[in-house]
């Protein structure tokens, strides 16, 4: 039993090459397993680029509906996670122009609280925080996208460029530019 209370599939431990040869024949409850591997992960890098729960949560949905229908078509089932990364890149990017805005970080970030629970080092944390959201918010827009791949979704170079259509050096590229921006914005918190 899991801790939801709910019976571990037997797909549960099967890599992701298998998964992606079962879902792209049809098997419904391969995908699933998919989606439970992925979701929370999807879910967290969509809030980031998004700034919105909700919106995050519909980006990720659209991006799974995709996802479905394109398995068959995902030669290489090594690269799922970088392929679910790149359709919710897309669907986030989609939101994104359409809302004509630009991208704002979610301002009701959690703050993890400090070893020692005083208001004021909480207080502090949130500054910093909403800080970094501003200094993201000045970088453009390929910078910041790739900055929050890396840092907050986890993502490879190579990954991060498969998803943005771009080489793993000019991600290296960016990132370094996005990480001496952020370095000199955030010099008084250092």
């Amino acid at each position: 039993m899991s801790l939801r209370g709910m019976t571990r599939h037997p797909l549960d431990d099967a890599p992701d090459a298998l998964l992606v040869a079962r879902a792209g024949d049809g098997d419904v409850s391969a995908f699933e397993v998919i989606v439970r591997r992925y979701s929370r992960r999807l879910r967290a890098y969509a809030s980031r680029m998004m700034g919105s729960s909700l919106e995050s949560d519909d980006a990720v949905q659209d991006a799974l509906i995709a996802a479905w229908d394109r398995i068959d078509t995902l030669e290489d089932g090594s690269v799922l996670r970088s392929w679910l990364m790149r359709i919710v890149t897309t669907k986030c990017l989609d939101r994104i122009r359409r809302r004509k805005d630009h991208l704002v970080l979610e301002e009701s970030w959690t703050v993890s609280a400090p070893s020692v629970d005083l208001p004021e080092r909480r207080a502090e944390a949130a500054a910093a925080l909403g800080d970094l959201d501003a200094a993201l918010s000045r970088l453009p827009d390929l910078q910041r996208q790739t900055w929050i791949m890396r840092e907050w979704g986890g993502a490879s170079y190579d990954e991060i460029g498969n998803a943005l259509g771009i080489a793993p050096s000019t991600v290296r590229g960016l990132l370094a530019r996005s990480r001496r921006t952020l370095m000199t914005d955030m010099e008084g918190w250092r």
